[in-house]
């Protein structure tokens, strides 16, 4: 199981300069890619998108490459004749122009960009080093997923450790309000000296015994939890499949409190709905 919040990055280093590649992700309901890439490589989009999406699967993916070139030396310079030409003729016409004009030297020329031309880089080997880098890169975004995604997991298993043990408490009151009801029932017929019907009795206790019925909110809050812990083991991302069982739980346990009729029933009922909700928040990083 993997988290969806992770950061990686990757430097390779070559003649042609320094390749550093950044991937940042965070949750989001589907895969949703952000790309920043220098102009050489920007035709590599498509090829990167691709191999993100191969090996994730949700998540909001911010890809950052940069692209540094190695300094040129003196000896692999080249002049751009046509540019410095064009660039002194330019210069001698606004010298016709401007009263006093300051005198344009070699070096001025030199600076412009374009003049001096550093050796270009060898295109093919710098997109094969660049997609390399980002299979790096993904490796160790999702080793750093894969551990919080541990560590998201026992979180979930202690939380469903917990709404385990909440349940046999409920199951165990059950019998105790069914007979505080039928003692409070036959003291108020008592005090309003009203003949006792012993059908009317039970016929009372078994509306107020299927009205406070929670075993089968129990039995499913069982099955749900259990499935829980199954899902945990996957080797698929499980996040979806875990958000549609936190509503489910979320559900069995509302349906709890609403038939609550004595207070520790209802104390175990908002422990449950706090435990979910906690498994809720932590599943929502989950791919």
């Amino acid at each position: 199981m993997r988290s969806m919040t992770a950061f990686a990055r990757q430097e390779t280093h070559g003649d042609y300069g320094v390749l550093a590649l950044e991937l940042r992700s965070v949750n989001h309901r589907y895969l949703e890619v952000s790309m920043r890439l220098p102009d050489d490589l920007r035709v590599l989009e498509g090829a990167l998108r691709e191999r993100i999406g191969a090996a994730l699967s949700r998540g909001k993916v911010d890809c950052s490459l940069r692209f540094t070139p190695a300094p040129a030396s003196a000896g692999q310079l080249t002049l751009n004749h046509a540019l410095a030409a064009a660039l002194a003729q330019l210069s001698r016409e606004v010298d016709g122009l401007v009263y006093d004009a300051a005198a344009v030297n070699s070096m001025d020329i030199l600076r412009w960009p374009g003049v001096l031309q550093a050796p270009a880089p060898d295109l093919e080997r710098l997109h094969a080093d660049a997609l390399a880098l980002l299979d790096r890169t993904l490796g160790e975004l999702n080793d750093s997923r894969a551990r919080e995604g541990a560590k998201l997991a026992d979180l979930i298993r202690q939380r469903c450790d917990a709404m385990t043990a909440q349940l046999p408490i409920v199951r165990a009151r059950l019998p105790e309000v069914q007979a505080r009801f039928r003692e409070r029932l036959v003291e108020r017929l008592a005090e309003v000296k009203a003949e006792l019907d012993a059908q009317r009795l039970e016929q009372e206790m078994v509306v107020f015994a299927t009205r406070i019925d929670v075993a089968e909110e129990l039995d499913r809050l069982e099955t749900h939890i259990a499935e829980v812990r199954r899902v945990l083991e996957q080797k698929q991302p499980v996040g979806r499949r875990l958000d549609f069982l936190m509503q489910e739980l979320n559900r069995e346990a509302n349906t709890l409190g609403s038939k609550s009729a004595d207070a520790e029933t209802t104390r175990a009922a908002v422990e449950l709905k706090v435990l979910i909700e906690q498994m809720r928040e932590q599943v929502q990083n989950i791919e």
